[in-house]
């Protein structure tokens, strides 16, 4: 099963800090999570860009997330994709401890879309119809963007 990722985050160089975390399913079935976070150390991109799409919703503390997300996904062999998701992979990674400590049954990589862009030759992509730097709205973006490319693909553009 594929899962397209996405977050918001705050992050100083030395620590990603969860703001919100979206999992959208090859399926549609979709997770939204904001996270508990010190706000207050947000730079000024994060505060203009980010943090007036979060409060919508109830927050959850790390170990919810954790639980929340396991209970989502589960453990049979999932395939993660993201758009640039380096550090989302890292920060989801994290909720669950050191790398060796993610679920059995998952990878320890995400595959990226930008990655299979730039391999397809890097067609234009698809502009978002929804608020960016929402989390959830980039991770069904994310999923459109990748069926879009697997499409573009089958017939040769």
């Amino acid at each position: 099963m594929k899962f397209f990722i996405d977050t918001e985050f705050m992050e100083d160089s030395r620590t990603i800090d969860l703001l919100s975390i979206a999992i959208v399913c090859e399926d549609g079935a979709e997770l939204y999570l904001e996270l508990d976070a010190d706000t207050s150390k947000a730079n000024e991109w994060v505060a203009e860009n980010v943090l007036p799409h979060l409060g919508k919703i109830p927050v959850s503390t790390r170990e919810q997330a954790r639980q929340q997300i396991l209970d989502f996904i589960g453990t049979d062999n999932p395939e993660f994709w993201g758009y640039y998701a380096d550090y989302d992979w890292v920060a989801i990674c994290q909720l669950f401890g050191r790398m060796v400590d993610i679920p059995k049954g998952w990878p320890m990589y995400c595959r990226d879309i930008k990655q299979l862009c730039d391999s397809l030759g890097n067609p234009r992509l698809p502009d978002q119809d929804s608020t960016e730097h929402h989390a959830l709205n980039d991770a069904r973006w994310n999923r459109n963007v990748y069926y879009e490319l697997m499409r573009a693909r089958r017939i040769g553009k």
